[in-house]
This record gives C-alpha cells, structure tokens and sequence, in this order.
C-alpha cells in the first residue's frame, strides 16, 4: 500500500485533496498556509483534515522504517520466510507489527534464557502437551549442572512458558481489548504534596484546580476527554499518581480458558506459568 492509500484509507479524504496537500507539506508549508492559501489544491481542506494528512503521513513513515529495520533483522536471522514477509509487509499498525515480530526479536538475557541453556526446553514443552499427571517425575530427570532440584527444573520450565505465552498474539490482544473496555483510571494525590498540618494540598489555588482528582476512579472508556485531560495535567504537574487497571483475576482467567484444557499437575505448573506472565512480561 503507497502512503496516498494509506492516508485515504485513514481519512476517507479524496485522493486529489490529500496528494496536493502532501505536496505542499513536503515543500515546507504549514498547515496554516495550506489551509488559507492554498484552497483550490486542497479542495478546501481546513486544518483539522489537513492535520490529519500530517499525522497519518508520520505514522506511514514510522511504519515503513519499521518494517524495513524488522525485515532486515529476520534476513540476519535466517528465519524470514514468504509469508511471514507478506504479513510484515502487509501491516497497516504498529502494534500488530510489533507482535508479528516479538518471537523474533533479540532479548536480552532473560529467565527464560537461561532455563533454555540449562536444558529445560523439552520440560516446557512436556508441561505444555498436558498429558502427563506425574511431571515431578519426569522433572527429576532434569536435575543436572545449574538445575538443582525438581523444582529448580519446573521453575525454569515455567519461565519458558511464560515467555510463549507473552509472545502469543491472541493472548496479547484479549488484554489489549480488555484494557479498551473494562480498565479504570485510579488517581491518588501526592502525599509528599500533603500538608500534614491542614490536610490540603500545596500548590493553593493551582492544586485546587485538580482537588477533584485527589481521590477518583472511573471506567475508562466512559471518561470525558475534557476530565481526562484535566487528569494528566494534575499528573504532569506532580499533584497525583495515575494507574490504568483492569481486574486481574478476569485477565487471568480469560488466559487460562486460552491455554488449559486439563486438570493435572501439568495444568498446576501452567496456572503459575500464566500468572508470572501476566505479572512480569504481558
């Protein structure tokens, strides 16, 4: 797709309006100018339509660099294969992008990193088949060089797991989609913004201006942008500390409905798997 299609498919402007404007910005118009004197090229843009153009130009460009530097890194790896490629290439979000690449990408060392070089691999995956209700057993086998203990082995097995879990794109997304519908925004003020004393904000009449959001909670897909903004301002302003949540408990369960299908002591090591993931890596 050329960045005209990507920005009309963004905008839903017409294809004349949003080449002439990418003209004008790339001989260093502003948006401004654009808008007021250049009329009859935009088909009458005004600046918010022309704003748009600007952004999604930016956005076509990160993407393209993206890819081109994601492409590059799998050719050095020699695991760059035709479809994988039609689907970078394809790829229209940064986000999706960033998951079609996450099993790929160079880590730094991590736990599971380290379980692999111990040689725990095949312990993840015998945990992950769900077949067995004896994995001590078997994990007893693993008991060698750094892994000291079955439960040294299992808890590098675990840490394996949980990084295939991180890395999974449905998994990912799920989390994503329950951010958008069921996080809420949670602020609390600043104690070292407390005057003991009179039990008020300092800052007067500037820290007033946010004295509703010492203490708030609310859904945040149903927040007002005009409170939202007023929230990241008290925010910047070291007023508040801000936290996006979302229950935990029915994130991990809608996991675990994705993973576990049976009911044995390889499902257990999987139910602390997914936690750990959930906790340290998604």
């Amino acid at each position: 797709m050329s960045q005209i299609q990507f920005i009309i498919s963004k905008t839903q402007l017409p294809e004349s309006s949003v080449k002439n404007s990418i003209a004008l910005l790339n001989e260093d118009c502003t948006i401004p100018f654009i808008s007021r004197y250049r009329k009859e090229a935009t088909g009458n843009l005004d600046e918010v339509q022309i704003g748009e153009i600007v952004k999604f130009k930016e956005h076509f460009e990160v993407l393209e660099k993206r890819k081109t530097a994601i492409l590059k890194s799998l050719e050095e790896q020699d695991v760059l294969t035709t479809e994988l490629k039609d689907k970078i290439n394809n790829t229209q979000d940064l986000t999706t992008l960033e998951d079609l690449y996450l099993p790929y990408k160079k880590k730094r060392k991590t736990k599971a990193e380290t379980a692999r070089k111990n040689g725990l691999e095949p312990l993840a995956k015998i945990i992950m088949s769900q077949n067995t209700n004896d994995v001590e057993s078997i994990a007893f086998k693993y008991i060698k060089g750094d892994v000291n203990s079955v439960e040294d082995a299992l808890e590098g097995a675990r840490h394996i797991i949980a990084e295939w879990i991180n890395e999974r794109k449905d998994i990912r997304n799920n989390i994503r989609n329950q951010l958008e519908k069921f996080a809420t925004i949670n602020t609390k003020a600043v104690k070292s913004k407390i005057d003991t004393s009179a039990m008020l904000i300092t800052g007067s009449e500037k820290a007033q201006k946010f004295r509703d959001y010492f203490d708030w909670s609310e859904s945040l897909n149903r927040i007002p942008s005009h409170r939202l903004l007023a929230i990241l301002r008290a925010e910047k302003e070291g007023f508040i500390r801000v936290k996006i949540e979302i229950d935990d408990d029915r994130a991990l369960t809608k996991i675990e409905d994705r993973i576990i299908r049976s009911n044995n002591t390889c499902s257990e090591q999987i139910e602390i798997a997914i936690a750990d993931s959930y906790k340290r890596l998604l």
